[in-house]
């Protein structure tokens, strides 16, 4: 294995903290909300999930790129990510059925990186002082003209994300005698529809920006909401969405984004995480069951406590067993739930696959 030379790189933080290393993936600039990850599997899968659009990835496993690229392991068309942060970057991978090393596969895309960097110092510092905007440069090198391009970056309190990543047309997949779920996309993971494709659905996708009534001429039997980036706040369009979904009474089911956004039809706010959950093993109670569940998750917001505990509509079913932040709900008299985790778990354990077959029971 050859050493390869690397050109300088630069992570600068938004409260000024300054990071140097080494540049991998594609040579310039570029910012966005540093976050990190935990799991210890799936960088494609992750670099690859829309709903991390906008954000800078710091892998907290210290070796990423070993086992290479695959495209049955990604979750969209392209990297979402702004960018990454690896400790120890393996340019040659040793998995036989890659089809590329991680690197190539970053500067194809254009994602900037930087490694060779102490990741925990890194992490333990976003995880004290909360979630901020960062910038990374190979290009570059003064601190001062950097800040002027980090300023830049927008906030990713109150951005709208989800029509940056939704599909642009309308698209069906699925068994074409199956029941007929209309899935909105805001940033749909591909592993998502894969799993409502094996329980026998017949999905159609529709664009964020598509209203009921649009929807409701396929006449569909069920609905889903999908995963997304950004501030599920400012989406009023999505949320009189949600409202008329619910008031139809057709079942309804929503993961992360698609949670956010029942629980804001129903009148419960959401706020913006002090670093929010991302990784694999995300420990979680089901209330209703007494079961607890490892999950696989990747927020920045979550929907309040207080709010769901005052409601007279919804139920919480789950809850995070690290912070005791709500995890799920249900609504009492609609055929309506949603989880905040992700169930199809790509990475990740599959403890929580049961709730695509409890969608399918409650729509029977």
């Amino acid at each position: 294995m050859k050493y390869k030379n690397k050109n300088k790189a630069i992570l600068l933080l938004e409260d000024g903290t300054v990071f140097h290393g080494k540049s991998i993936g594609f040579s310039g600039t570029k910012g966005g909300e540093i976050c990190f990850n935990t799991g210890m599997t799936g960088y494609q899968e992750v670099y690859t999930d829309p709903s991390y659009y906008g954000q800078i990835m710091v892998n907290t496993n210290a070796h990423i790129g070993n086992y290479g690229v695959h495209p049955d392991e990604s979750e969209s068309d392209s990297p979402k990510i702004f960018g990454v942060v690896i400790n120890a970057f393996s340019d040659d991978y040793s998995r036989g059925q890659a089809v590329d090393n991680l690197n190539n596969y970053l500067i194809k895309h254009e994602i900037p990186g930087i490694c060779d960097v102490d990741t925990r110092k890194i992490v333990r510092h976003i995880r004290n002082k909360g979630a901020m905007n960062a910038i990374i440069s190979s290009e570059i090198t003064d601190i001062d003209e950097l800040k002027k391009e980090l300023a830049k970056v927008p906030s990713m309190e109150g951005l709208e994300l989800s029509s940056y990543v939704t599909t642009k047309e309308p698209f069906e997949l699925g068994q074409e005698d199956g029941t007929k779920l209309a899935v909105m996309d805001y940033g749909i993971k591909s592993s998502i529809l894969k799993q409502l494709v094996q329980r026998g659905f017949r999905c159609k996708v529709f664009p964020s920006n598509y209203n009921f009534k649009q929807t409701e001429e396929w006449n569909p039997q069920a609905y889903f909401l999908s995963n997304g980036p950004g501030d599920p706040g400012v989406m009023t369009d999505a949320i009189n969405n949600s409202k008329q979904i619910i008031e139809s009474g057709k079942p309804l089911f929503g993961i992360c984004l698609g949670h956010q956004l029942i629980a804001l039809a129903n009148g419960i706010k959401t706020f913006k995480m002090h670093n929010g959950h991302r990784g694999l093993n995300q420990p979680v109670l089901n209330t209703e069951s007494g079961r607890s569940e490892i999950t696989s998750q990747n927020h920045g917001f979550s929907i309040v406590t207080e709010d769901v505990e005052k409601s007279n509509l919804v139920v919480a079913t789950h809850l995070n067993l690290n912070d005791n932040t709500v995890e799920g709900l249900r609504m009492k008299d609609k055929k309506v739930f949603s989880v905040q985790y992700h169930p199809e778990s790509s990475p990740g354990p599959h403890d929580s696959r049961y709730l695509f077959d409890q969608f399918i029971s409650l729509i029977n």
